[in-house]
């Protein structure tokens, strides 16, 4: 009787063992699907985040920009300490012309 018990059983652990057979197998495949995609960047991704380089850029360029007028209107007023700013501001606004979106 102890021997029939596990034989009457089997059948009913057919479709478990199937899908834990299933799992393993399809395992290393959906590993690597998912590892391709987080590794690999979409055109779509690609665009967004250059867009958000170049405003990004624009912006720090305008607020350089509004930077120095302010300077110049006080350099014209005879503020010397405001003349040296502006100097340095012109200097990082001509950096950052030059450099690439990032």
């Amino acid at each position: 009787m102890r021997l029939l018990f596990p034989l009457f059983c089997l059948p009913l652990l057919g479709g478990c063992v199937a899908s834990v057979v299933g799992d393993v197998v399809t395992a290393p495949v959906k590993v690597a699907s998912k590892t391709a995609d987080v590794l690999t960047t979409s055109q779509s991704e690609a665009d967004e985040k250059r867009g958000r380089a170049m405003r990004q850029h624009e912006e720090r360029l305008g607020k350089l920009s509004r930077k120095a007028k302010k300077a110049r209107d006080k350099c014209e007023d005879g503020d010397r300490g405001a003349c040296d700013n502006l100097e340095d501001i012109e200097q990082e606004i001509a950096r950052e012309r030059k450099r690439a979106y990032r």
